[in-house]
């Protein structure tokens, strides 16, 4: 029988138990959901909350791309002084993407892949979230 396929319930028999979901992976989805990009696989569908670091724009005359560079926690000030994990979103045919400025938080998923040894999302499912309030 093919991995991909369940076994189904004959007639008059009960269907078999559903397997339980691994801890961290959304059960309806198959994302796995991360709470540090340090737990970032090198591939697989992922779904995580994140800060945008920097956004690179192409020139006219290249194919348009909108790229993002996401980390998980914004930069002090000052800049950063130790290098972080991060991950790169990139948007084919897109010359911008309104709302995602640096420093913006985002949620996104999708399906990660190593390009040019660099964690890449092509064409996330992406929200772009409220910042974050000091508690009074």
């Amino acid at each position: 029988m093919p991995k991909d396929k369940a076994p189904k319930a004959k007639r008059g028999q009960p269907a078999p138990a559903a397997v339980p979901a691994a801890a961290g992976v959304l059960p309806q989805t198959g994302f796995q959901r991360l709470a540090s990009l340090a737990e970032l696989p090198v591939r697989g569908r992922i779904a995580h909350r994140g800060y945008v670091e920097s956004i690179t724009i192409l020139p006219p005359q290249q194919a348009p791309a909108f790229t993002v560079t996401i980390v998980d926690h914004p930069a002090p000030p000052g800049g950063r002084r130790n290098a972080v994990p991060h991950l790169r979103l990139v948007f084919v045919g897109q010359r911008r993407v309104p709302g995602l400025l640096a420093g913006s938080r985002i949620r996104y998923e999708g399906m990660v892949a190593p390009i040019d040894l660099v964690p890449t999302i092509f064409n996330p499912r992406y929200e772009i979230l409220p910042e974050r309030t000091a508690a009074k």
